[in-house]
């Protein structure tokens, strides 16, 4: 998908399937905002999101890591240490995102591939002729030029109306980076953490309770099929990615709710 203008994304969001998904998904992140734990633990609940968002991102990116391992820092895959340095830097992200969001990506980048990559590529888009990983099967990933171009467009979808829902201009962001795959290591974190940036800095999970990534681990089946149907760029397959990225935040906020259920127990 291209094109990022505000009227492709409301086209999309009044579509009836991707309508549906977004109100069932917001009902459920709205049960989990209102949970009376929240009222004096939410900074645990929070903290326990980052870790379990950050091991599931890396899981999809390859690593063999158990929350366990992660837990107990008994675990060195790269992926690993990267996504939970992203994932601890995330609040400090956020307001910076929708203004400066090839700044914001770069500092992503360093974070997740700090272990992963030379230093010189930290933070640096691909060139002509690097590879870019693809766990997940999309296929080859775009040339340089067209990443250059398609980067441009993120500032137009970050700046949407607030008419459209932060979940699907979300699903949007996170398509696009990662069809992208911009730095060709590290661009599944990256992009999963972008949609988790869009849904706090848009309203929807301000506190970052919701990890999302954990979703996309809970449904990684159609995970990968989902993104090639994005990558296709038909009106369907668009929608069912949106949908998808829906359902990824739906099976997050209820993650969060077995937390804060688990803390009322004590």
């Amino acid at each position: 998908m291209s094109a990022v203008s505000a009227d492709p994304l409301e086209q999309i969001a009044r579509l009836a399937p991707v309508d549906a998904a977004v109100q069932e998904t917001r009902a459920i992140v709205d049960r989990l905002l209102g949970h009376r734990v929240l009222r004096r633990r939410s900074a645990e609940v929070s903290m326990e999101s980052a870790l379990r968002g950050a091991r599931a991102s890396a899981v999809l990116d390859g690593a063999d890591a158990t929350l366990e391992q992660v837990r107990a820092g008994a675990c060195d895959d790269p992926r690993v240490k990267g996504a939970l340095r992203v994932s601890g830097e995330l609040g400090v992200l956020a307001d910076t995102w929708p203004k400066a969001p090839r700044q914001v990506l770069a500092r992503l980048h360093t974070l997740a591939a700090a272990d992963g990559v030379d230093a010189s590529a930290l933070g640096r888009p691909r060139t002509l002729g690097e590879p870019a990983a693809d766990p997940l099967g999309v296929g080859p990933a775009p040339g340089p030029a067209e990443v250059a171009a398609r980067l441009d467009g993120l500032g137009a979808l970050l700046a949407a109306p607030a008419s459209v829902p932060a979940l699907v201009v979300g699903a949007i962001v996170h398509g696009e980076l990662a069809a992208l795959r911009p730095f060709g290591w590290g661009d599944g974190v990256v992009a999963r953490a972008a949609e988790r940036l869009t849904l706090i800095r848009r309203g929807l999970d301000p506190k970052s309770l919701v990890p999302p990534e954990v979703g996309h681990e809970e449904l990684r089946e159609g995970y990968g099929p989902a993104l090639r149907g994005y990558t296709s760029g038909t009106a369907d397959g668009v929608a069912a990615w949106v949908v998808h990225c829906c359902d990824a935040v739906a099976a997050g906020a209820r993650d969060s709710l077995a937390t804060c259920e688990a803390l009322k127990r004590g």
